[in-house]
């Protein structure tokens, strides 16, 4: 497989499971006097962005995008539900949150590291963009803990 289309499709499958991810957690707290809302809904729009610039950029090189599949989806939904059933805080929102954007930024990391003299400049790019993405998401988020 092309390196340009197996880093995109790693960039779409993050910026997708942060979007269903993202919305879930809206979706759960949206009858709930959470402060944090708004950010949530600001890093939601965030993903979008990514997510609609790695679909077209697949697509130019000729690749469909695509998800992590059902069982990833499932699993987010269910682990955000049991959490805020445990305690739906600005604080505790803002923690998941932020062990999400850790594992993306790491993930990013390594792939930027494995990726970088092999892919065309505006893959990287992207793959950098997410990355900061989420840097900035976690810098943003503490201010809730």
């Amino acid at each position: 497989m092309d390196k340009n289309v197996e880093l995109l499709e790693y960039i779409y499958q993050d910026a997708d499971m942060g979007v269903k991810s993202l919305t879930n957690l809206i979706n759960a707290i949206n009858n709930k006097d959470n402060k944090i809302k708004k950010l949530v809904e600001e890093k939601l729009k965030g993903y979008e962005e990514i997510l609609k610039k790695s679909k077209k950029l697949l697509k130019d090189y000729q690749a469909e995008p695509k998800s992590k599949g059902l069982k990833a989806d499932l699993g987010s939904l269910m682990g955000i539900k049991m959490e805020l059933m445990k305690d739906n805080s600005d604080a505790r929102i803002a923690d998941m949150i932020i062990k999400g954007f850790t594992m993306g930024i790491i993930d990013a990391e390594k792939r930027i590291d494995k990726y970088k003299k092999e892919v065309d400049r505006k893959v990287l790019n992207i793959a950098k963009e997410i990355k900061e993405f989420q840097e900035q998401g976690i810098k943003d988020l503490k201010a809730y803990l």
